[in-house]
């Protein structure tokens, strides 16, 4: 099973790199078998460098072109000019080349946006509170006042993650949602969310055409052999990352 799964909405634009990794291919021992890309959950961290280098080289990205932010389930959104760690964000956005964009995961709902106009890209973490407060849209509203973005001119993936099927959640955290975006199953006496849906719903809001939106099918649940989820594996389990760059 390949290390990545590479969106096909940006097909047409050579100098993009895009991919969301899955659990194959590393060298990390259970539980976190195997490509565990986060130094966060207890993994050997030699594993997870040896894991890093395997799925960022094999896009042909250096790990010293890579931003990444210690994400807070927040709304926080960051230019990011250059490579590094950053702190306390949930989304990133950049117009330099060469500097790729990443999201750790295991359930929450990754999105990787392009502007093809002004060559601008955004990673965005949406968990379920990301989700309510707007995350996708804050992001391609930052990239619009910053850089001029046009909704015609963006192209847009959401990645696995939990599906509605298996998001089972109490009124605490449904009472946030629409009634479009959850359901309430009356023997189970739970709400069920679809977090790809209120995501897709916040890029459509702004302007982008459904044609330039791709949905992952993939749920990181339902398909917990190709990715890693932190409710099915109860709390143990790798991370997976998702990435977005502009090559010069």
């Amino acid at each position: 099973m390949a290390s990545w799964h590479k969106p096909t909405i940006f097909g047409a634009f050579p100098n993009i790199i895009a991919a969301q990794s899955t659990r194959s291919g590393g060298v990390s021992a259970p539980p976190f078998h195997s490509l565990n890309l986060s130094f966060r959950v207890h993994d050997d961290e030699e594993n997870v460098r040896e894991n890093r280098r395997i799925f960022y080289n094999g896009l042909g990205i250096d790990l010293q072109e890579v931003a990444a932010t210690r994400q807070v389930h927040g709304d926080r959104i960051l230019y990011a000019p250059e490579a590094g760690e950053y702190e306390g964000f949930d989304a990133l956005v950049s117009d330099r080349k060469n500097v790729f964009l990443s999201v750790s995961i295991a359930d929450c709902t990754p999105l990787l946006l392009f502007d093809a106009a002004h060559h601008v890209v955004a990673s965005v973490h949406a968990g379920w509170r990301g989700t309510v407060e707007g995350i996708a849209y804050k992001t391609l509203e930052v990239m619009q006042m910053q850089f001029g973005t046009r909704p015609e001119d963006c192209f847009a993936f959401i990645g696995a993650c939990i599906d509605e099927c298996s998001y089972e959640v109490d009124a605490d955290v449904a009472d946030h949602f629409p009634e479009n975006f959850k359901r309430y199953d009356a023997e189970k006496r739970k709400f069920f969310v679809n977090l790809k849906a209120g995501n897709k719903e916040q890029l459509q809001v702004f302007g982008i055409p459904e044609e330039q939106i791709e949905v992952s099918p993939y749920s990181t649940v339902l398909h917990n052999d190709r990715f890693f989820s932190y409710r099915a594996e109860q709390g143990t389990t790798g991370r997976m990352m998702a990435v977005i760059g502009l090559r010069g």
